[in-house]
């Protein structure tokens, strides 16, 4: 996976999305005349997958200073896509509080997130047995964070993803097809044939839509269509094979719609009456109110599926908090009320500042 390039904006920069109090304190700090060098340390609030750290480098890389002449800054954390255990240190800062004290706030809500959208993740791709999982919760979150969104879901596991950013922070190809509401555009569209000639309403209005993404779409791309748009779900499929053969993917069913049976028994008709007209090269992708345990009683039920399209379970996952606290200032051990004072050293952090000359 290449190294992805997370955008830090100006309103983190300036820190407008911290905590008012962390302003406050960097002025009493700057008029006290007081810069000390503190390690701070970032810990789990609960079991997961560990996600964030690149976005948190990337902020990191912009507000530490290049050079560290006296050799003051050191950064250590758990590796992308690791586990993490509740309590365990994942993040270990040490610098001169000022250079990075107002940017608490961001850090531990960029882990909080990533993690939590990490472990949803690969709650689902546990449950799904080996079965592909990709994310489609884009459209419910909003758009600032959809692209992290999907990166997380793919750090968990899934993939593939449905937002180009979320792609291309992966370094993969985005996965999706052609939207219902084309199909239902082209069922009331009078097709203007390449000969000029009109022609009412030749093919299935699912069919008609499915032509013009294969006329129009690369050839890489996969035809995938929705289906139980306009008719049943198992008409429209047997449809769209009956007319696009092998160029046919497959289809995608939406459980949340009823497609007159319960989910397991009308997916597994839909493959039966597939094979029987000899489309068993057609695959079957289902989407709608998916989570971890509707996904792991599908599979135990032997729902015949090729790959799971899941969204809000993950897009809207509980973050994990992480916990910040100073534990040391100049090299003496310290802590808040509550906590043990010292560094608490955990072997499986990765140095990635150390140093810097």
């Amino acid at each position: 996976m290449p190294e992805p390039e997370f955008e830090v904006r100006p309103s983190i920069m300036i820190g407008d999305t911290a905590d008012v109090s962390f302003h406050r304190g960097i002025t009493i700090l700057r008029n006290s005349k007081a810069n000390p060098r503190v390690t701070m340390d970032f810990s789990s609030t609960r079991d997961g997958v560990f996600c964030g750290i690149r976005e948190v480098m990337a902020l990191l890389d912009k507000v530490l200073p290049k050079r560290d002449t006296e050799k003051r800054i050191r950064v250590a954390a758990l590796e992308e896509g690791s586990t993490v255990a509740c309590g365990e240190i994942a993040l270990s800062i040490t610098a001169p509080y000022s250079d990075f004290g107002l940017y608490e706030t961001a850090i531990s809500g960029i882990l909080a997130h990533s993690t939590g959208w990490a472990t949803a993740s690969m709650e689902c791709v546990t449950a799904a047995s080996g079965i592909p999982v990709i994310s489609t919760g884009a459209r419910y979150i909003h758009p600032n964070v959809a692209g992290v969104m999907d990166y997380a879901a793919m750090i968990g596991g899934c993939v593939s993803c449905s937002t180009v950013l979320g792609a291309r922070l992966y370094g993969t190809t985005p996965t999706g097809t052609i939207s219902p509401g084309v199909a239902l555009i082209m069922a009331e569209h009078i097709e203007k044939l390449e000969d000029g000639q009109i022609q009412e309403k030749p093919l299935p209005a699912e069919v008609r839509a499915m032509h013009a993404f294969d006329r129009h779409m690369p050839q890489e791309v996969p035809r995938v269509s929705p289906v139980n748009v306009v008719k049943d779900g198992i008409e429209e499929s047997l449809s769209l094979a009956m007319s696009m053969k092998q160029r046919l993917r497959g289809v995608i069913v939406d459980l949340s719609i009823s497609m007159n049976g319960s989910g397991p028994n009308i997916v597994k008709e839909l493959r039966a009456r597939l094979d029987l007209a000899g489309f068993s090269h057609v695959e079957i992708f289902l989407q709608g109110d998916l989570t971890a345990d509707r996904i792991k009683e599908l599979v135990d039920q032997g729902t015949p599926v090729n790959a799971f399209e899941v969204g809000s379970y993950i897009s809207g996952a509980r973050p994990c908090e992480f916990i910040a606290d100073i534990y040391e200032i100049e090299g003496i051990p310290v802590a808040k009320r509550g906590r043990i004072p010292g560094v608490t050293p955990n072997p499986r952090l990765v140095e990635i500042i150390s140093h810097q000359e």
